[in-house]
């Protein structure tokens, strides 16, 4: 199976959502701007991995749910 972009973001999207943080709350703790985490989400921008895996960290879920790697809720 071919993952897109749009799939990440959607996985990125959710995961935020059922996190019960702001993006902007997101943002602070990731040490970036709002803007930043908008573009990982509706834009053609991708996290660097050493973000990716923090955001993974800060919201608690496996870095391999938000690349498809994993199927399932992806709690860690």
């Amino acid at each position: 199976m071919m993952v897109t972009l749009e799939q990440i973001q959607q996985r990125l999207i959710e995961t935020i959502k059922n996190c019960g943080m702001t993006q902007t709350e997101l943002a602070k703790k990731l040490g970036i701007s709002n803007q930043a985490i908008g573009q990982y989400l509706h834009q053609n921008r991708f996290p660097a991995l050493d973000t990716l895996a923090n955001l993974c960290n800060i919201v608690d879920v496996s870095p391999a749910y938000i690349l498809f790697y994993e199927d399932e809720g992806g709690a860690r």
